[in-house]
């Protein structure tokens, strides 16, 4: 079976990943680097009024972003508490396999061994399951989030003479330094939340779609598979 270092770790990555359920970087990032690319915002042509925008912060500041968190962590933790005891069963059959190698007969050591690695099976499989799942709903999130926030961005740059914005969060940003004069990141949270605020009871705002509104596109990378004992 596998041994006590294998399924920590496998427990700490499972909950790392449900703690950051919401909007995961690698998620963000992949979305960001679309945005990046993909969305223009028009201001003067021969203008060189330009500002920068964190859109991984953005997202996860507004209103809707901590809510969604929340809200998917409550999703996902009955799952969660599953992975994890069953990671607690298959390190208890190992200690008593350990304690008991010199007094258990060969069929009792064999039988151990053989449930351990049914049970390591199980919760190789449903830790995959529950990474897939996860990574579907924080796409969603992301892409309802940006989609909207897109559009307030495309609103206030065209407001105020802006020719362009780059996204700080971005992968492979080519930005080495910009001043904070022109980072407008809490400027778009305090505009999202205002056009759309969470209705009462905590409920998410209706998403309204925005016209030529480039569609982001969550990548998030497959997580590695749980080390079988």
């Amino acid at each position: 079976m596998c041994g006590p270092e294998n399924n920590k770790e496998n427990t700490v990555n499972s909950r790392n990943m449900i703690r950051m359920a919401a909007l995961s970087v690698a998620c963000l990032l992949g979305t960001a680097a679309v945005w990046a690319q993909g969305t223009t915002v028009a201001g003067s042509a021969s203008g060189t009024k330009a500002a920068v925008i964190n859109v991984r912060q953005a997202i996860v500041s507004t209103a809707e972003g901590k809510l969604a968190s929340a809200e998917l962590q409550s999703q996902f933790a009955p799952r969660q508490n599953e992975l994890e005891n069953l990671n607690k069963q298959v390190n208890d059959l190992r200690q008593q396999l350990a304690a008991n190698q010199t007094t258990w007969s060969d069929e009792q050591k064999a039988k151990a061994q053989t449930q351990g690695q049914r049970l390591a099976a199980q919760l190789d499989r449903k830790n995959n399951e529950l990474n897939e799942d996860v990574q579907a709903a924080q796409g969603e999130v992301v892409d309802r989030i940006g989609r909207k926030m897109m559009d307030v961005l495309d609103r206030y740059s065209r407001e105020n003479g802006y020719v362009v914005v780059l996204d700080t969060s971005a992968q492979n940003s080519p930005i080495l330094y910009a001043s904070a004069n022109i980072d407008v990141t809490q400027e778009i949270i305090k505009l999202y939340d205002q056009a759309y605020p969470i209705k009462a009871g905590g409920t998410t705002p209706a998403t309204k779609p925005a016209a030529n509104t480039p569609k982001p596109v969550a990548s998030t990378p497959k997580p590695a598979p749980a080390t079988k004992p």
